[in-house]
């Protein structure tokens, strides 16, 4: 097999005259660097199969990646064992200019319940190996399931040590629940809401994002990151987003920072682009006229159900002006909703199934109400108006629904601190809710914010609060369920410790926390 340098370098031999030349000499021709620079992943598993990931970006902070604007060929294989000894599907995927030379392979056929390795190649160049995992059958009923959630990772606020660790882990996939990305820039250190300092550990490449390519360049700068990579290597991911990969606290065709919402629709569509360029999501989540149907459905044999939402395309705006404030009456609005008529038909048709011990609500955004209030001087109750408790309505309509199921784990993030707490119809207990932390927003924290022990006072239906970096895992079998809040100790500086800070059990049947 030729190797680049002993073939005619692009210098010397344009591309024009490779066209119709074997794939490895295209390949050999074309690019000058490693083009697997920014690591491979898997996602959206099923019992059959999962959707393989990589991009081809030779340099991957220049313009399209280093990649010249022709689609490129590359082999894929999938492996019963990590020394590829017994090859269980291969085939060749075309990874796209007009997608950024990314590929997503949907592979099939392949047995339930089991790991499997996988591998791209191009020309002479082989990608890092990853590990990826299918689900169990649906009639199946495996005693036990072990599963990670993250998210909200701002490459500026701090380093991903958090996901070196889950890279570690013994998982059967990671749920993703959004900010994989920051829009923004900040120019250097700040202070966060509560008074802490928040140094500036790096730098965003560019300013803040709006068009594609901007988005595409912000990806790659996160994925340059080992620790991530590793991550993403490591587990099969189920990919959502919230805000920060279009814009802070946007919903639906509103930009909070108030642009037209036609001109708004314009950066929706390439943020969402990148995201799917990016993210290991099967093509049915290709966006299409600015928009995409994220929210899908995950079943791990008879044992759990996980509802991916969609908690911002179709929202109606923030009451009374977004941000943090006391009651006001447009969070009694009959006509809000968070979920659009389809999804929330889809979800509350889905929660009634009676076919798995366990259905999860996975989204973006707090469920529970919460009395925001963390200083004596604040006389009336203070409200979070992008989280579920300003749109009481939709809220309440979605507990009173699932009340006396007495199996439902909303799973959350978005609030970079761990939680967690008793979700109730108004009357009685209904389903609880574990808030995951950040990977990185937010900077180090600590045990507890400035304030937090007023907070924790003013809503008993809370029974842990955290304000550490990290991320949870979920051990489910039929009888219990059993969050561990996993925390760092830094993450301002590399080689941060893991420990379990706390884990929160939830039997069966009993809507309640035990905490250990």
């Amino acid at each position: 097999m030729l190797t680049r340098r002993q073939f005619v370098s692009s210098a010397a031999i344009g591309p024009l005259a490779l066209i119709g030349a074997p794939a490895i000499l295209r390949a050999q021709g074309l690019l000058h660097a490693y083009p697997f620079t920014l690591g491979v992943t898997s996602g959206d598993p099923a019992p059959d199969g999962f959707v393989l990931w990589t991009r081809l970006a030779p340099v991957p902070t220049d313009r399209h990646g280093g990649m010249p604007m022709v689609p490129m060929p590359v082999q894929w294989e999938v492996a019963m064992d990590e020394h590829f000894a017994t090859i269980a599907a291969a085939g060749e995927a075309i990874a796209r200019p007009e997608l950024g030379h990314s590929v997503h392979v949907e592979v099939g056929g392949l047995l339930p319940d089991r790991p499997y390795w996988y591998r791209f190649t191009l020309g002479g160049d082989r990608s890092p190996q990853g590990r990826a995992r299918t689900l169990p059958l649906p009639g199946s009923s495996p005693q036990s399931l072990r599963f990670g959630v993250c998210g909200c990772q701002n490459y500026e606020d701090g380093h991903y040590t958090a996901l070196r660790h889950l890279a570690a882990e013994d998982l059967a996939f990671v749920y993703h629940y959004g900010d994989f990305i920051y829009e923004n820039a900040r120019p250097g250190p700040g202070i966060t809401p509560w008074g802490q300092a928040l140094p500036l550990v790096r730098s965003h490449v560019g300013q803040e994002c709006f068009d594609l390519a901007d988005y595409r360049l912000r990806y790659a700068q996160y994925l340059t990151d080992p620790d991530l990579q590793a991550a993403r290597a490591a587990h099969s991911w189920l990919s959502s987003f919230d805000d920060h990969e279009i814009g802070n606290n946007w919903v639906s065709d509103m930009d909070a920072k108030g642009a037209p919402a036609d001109i708004f629709l314009l950066r929706r569509q390439a943020a969402l682009q990148a995201w799917y360029e990016y993210m290991p999501v099967r093509a049915a989540l290709l966006p299409r006229g600015g928009a995409t149907t994220a929210y899908r459905e995950a079943r791990f044999g008879d044992l759990l159900a996980m509802d991916v939402l969609d908690t911002r395309s179709y929202r109606s705006d923030q009451p009374c002006g977004d941000g943090f404030k006391p009651r006001c009456a447009g969070m009694s609005d009959r006509t809000a909703h968070v979920l659009s008529n389809e999804e929330e038909r889809w979800l509350l048709r889905n929660m009634k199934r009676k076919t798995t011990r366990w259905n999860c609500m996975a989204q973006q955004v707090m469920m529970m109400s919460l009395d925001r209030r963390m200083t004596p001087d604040m006389p009336e109750k203070i409200y979070n108006l992008d989280s579920w408790a300003g749109y009481e309505v939709p809220r309440r309509r979605i507990l009173s629904r699932i009340k006396g199921l007495d199996n439902v784990v909303v799973l959350t993030g978005d609030e970079h601190q761990n939680f967690a707490g008793i979700l109730d119809d108004g009357n009685r207990p209904v389903a609880v809710e574990f808030v995951s932390t950040s990977i990185s927003s937010g900077g180090d924290g600590s045990d507890l914010r400035v304030g937090s022990d007023r907070m924790r006072a003013n809503n008993p239906q809370v029974k842990f609060l955290n304000d550490q970096r990290g991320y949870l895992t979920c051990d489910v079998t039929p009888d219990n369920w059993r969050t561990n809040f996993m925390v760092v100790d830094r993450v301002s500086r590399p080689g941060g410790a893991i420990t379990r800070r706390a884990a929160a059990t939830v039997a069966r049947g009993d809507v309640g926390i035990s905490m250990s």
